[in-house]
């Protein structure tokens, strides 16, 4: 039987939602995670540090010990430079997330001119604050597969350059021009990368009929652009490591034939599913950097000191989740994946399988 050892990883790109739903998403979350990065984009947004520490408070209510959320701030037009000093001195508000207008779900709060940003950007740079951004233009005219590197070309190219102290993270990067954009970037500037970006490209959402399970925002890209991203994440370059940006929808919503919700669940499996990725590259020798390291140094935290150990044996995961009143369709649902965790992980609050 084959097993790996990790420092406990973290994950810095989740969404957890609000309210009936944390206790899914929250005890998936927790199970092995030490800390989280959660997003702030509920209705409405979490824009302010009072706002971040009593969502904070409702997701630790589903908590095990142990379990640390981070909660990036929602960066909109009313964010102010004190509200910037305001997150630099709390401790789990460490970023602004900047969701261009109209690019993902719950981002009609985000922005619609980024020029106008630059003096929040650089009080940013000055107290040291995180920019986390959701890379893609809204422009109509643009293809919806050409949206992150247009985006990269015309307005994080410019952000970098003009700040360039700012830290920056290019959050679930799909494009061979995002990781090409990242390696010749300053240490400034990292990537996350998610498990279903490194797992899928558009065929499997899209051949032989659409698969809503796969669709998410940014979307499953070329499988050039896959394979670009499978060799960022195995690489050993620690300006990219974990993000799952796991996003749970009601199955009505996913599987809505008109407007289909964009987000992949994976906080069921996220770390069993990269062990996968790694193992097919060779590269299980470099997971743990990956997963365990180069986010919490980006970051400027320590590393997590406990660890989990993960064993190479098959278990299916269940067609459909519980999700408060609703249920979800996981990624890999009904499916049976290859790795799970053996040792260090906590108990969930309830299986919740139907």
């Amino acid at each position: 039987m084959q097993s790996i050892t990790l420092k406990r990883p973290d994950d810095w790109h989740i969404h957890l939602r609000d309210d009936t739903y944390l206790a899914r998403t929250v005890g998936d979350a927790a199970r092995y995670f030490g800390r989280v990065l959660v997003m702030p984009n509920l209705v409405p947004p979490v824009t302010s540090v009072e706002l971040a520490a009593a969502y904070r408070d409702r997701i630790l209510k589903h908590a095990p010990s142990g379990f640390s959320p981070l909660i990036a701030l929602y960066l909109t037009d009313e964010t102010s430079k004190d509200m910037v000093a305001a997150a630099a001195a709390t401790p789990f508000t460490p970023a602004f997330k900047l969701y261009p207008a109209g690019a993902t779900t719950n981002s009609a709060f985000g922005i619609s001119a980024i020029e106008e940003m630059f003096p929040i950007f650089e009080a940013m740079q000055e107290q040291d604050v995180i920019l986390s951004v959701h890379g893609e233009v809204t422009d109509q005219e643009v293809d919806i597969f050409d949206r992150e590197a247009v985006f990269i070309d015309t307005i994080l190219s410019r952000i970098s350059t003009t700040f360039p102290a700012l830290r920056i993270i290019l959050e679930h990067i799909t494009t061979r021009e995002a990781v090409e954009f990242v390696q010749d970037a300053s240490a400034k500037v990292a990537a996350t990368i998610t498990a279903h970006h490194l797992l899928y490209n558009r065929n499997d959402m899209l051949a032989g009929g659409m698969k809503p399970v796969h669709y998410c925002l940014p979307v499953l890209k070329r499988n050039v652009h896959q394979t670009a991203l499978i060799s960022a994440a195995t690489s050993g370059d620690s300006s990219f490591f974990i993000g799952t940006d796991s996003a749970p929808h009601p199955r009505h919503a996913k599987e809505n034939a008109c407007g289909c919700a964009a987000g992949c669940y994976t906080a069921h499996a996220a770390l069993e599913l990269y062990t996968e990725v790694f193992e097919a590259e060779g590269q299980l020798d470099r997971l743990e950097a990956f997963t365990s390291e180069f986010g919490a140094d980006f970051y400027q935290l320590p590393r997590n000191e406990d660890s989990i150990e993960l064993i190479r044996q098959d278990w299916q995961v269940a067609s459909a989740l519980t999700f408060g009143n609703d249920e979800l369709v996981p990624t890999r649902g009904g499916d049976v994946v290859r790795w799970q965790v053996r040792t260090g992980d906590r108990p969930p609050l309830s299986d919740g399988a139907i």
